[in-house]
């Protein structure tokens, strides 16, 4: 039988720990690596191959979704499984946009995260009920669709940055150090940022980084 080699992905070292318990116990899974941000996720799956990561999407120094780009550009044959707490309809289709094949919820994970695991490591979807529901409900439920009107922008991975520096009350100088650019590319990216979210005031970014689940509150 084949070895399932996986990395785990948290920023929680508590959820790591119990993540890895819970995958050890299955003779056929191992664990290859721990990561707590989404750069070292990135720079461990490039490094130890994983056939499967395990990632919360809420991710410090690289937005989970980036991470999940980043890795699927660079393994092709390495699987994603999103492991978070924020089953709204828009960021599971991010996830599944961005190159993932499973969203497990955490309160799911002793029920549905090694049947995901073993499901992508055949490279075949995992969808849980209540990822199903969330995902159709607007096809089956009149009404529960995205409302009419001003749609809801889509921010590029660097605009994702920006707001969570920028949520976490980080400088200019700050945000250029850890992007490794200009800060003068930081205050272009920042008049962009607010003038595609139509706010004027970094509360504004905030708001939209915590219902956008780009940092927890």
């Amino acid at each position: 039988m084949k070895t399932i080699r996986v990395l785990v992905a948290d920023d929680h070292e508590v959820v790591l720990e119990g993540v890895r318990a819970l995958i050890e116990r299955h003779p056929a899974l191992e664990v290859c690596g721990l990561a707590t941000t989404g750069r070292e996720a990135v720079d461990l799956a490039r490094k130890t191959k994983p056939d499967v990561v395990v990632l919360d999407i809420t991710m410090p120094e690289l937005d989970g979704l980036e991470a999940i780009r980043q890795i699927r550009r660079a393994l092709p044959n390495t699987e994603v499984v999103v492991f978070s707490a924020h089953p709204s309809e828009e960021m599971i289709e991010d996830v599944f946009g961005a190159g993932a094949k499973s969203y497990i919820e955490k309160t799911e994970a002793s029920r549905d995260l090694v049947a995901a695991i073993s499901s992508l490591a055949e490279h075949k979807p995992f969808f849980t009920s209540q990822t199903s529901e969330t995902l159709f409900a607007k096809f089956l439920v009149p009404g529960s669709g995205k409302q009419s009107g001003r749609a809801e922008p889509k921010l590029t991975a660097r605009e994702r940055e920006i707001a969570r520096l920028l949520a976490q009350s980080s400088s200019n100088k700050e945000m250029a150090a850890a992007l490794g650019i200009s800060i003068r590319t930081v205050e272009t990216h920042r008049a962009t940022l607010m003038h595609k979210l139509g706010v004027h005031s970094v509360a504004g970014v905030v708001r939209y980084a915590i219902r956008h689940h780009i940092i927890e509150p």
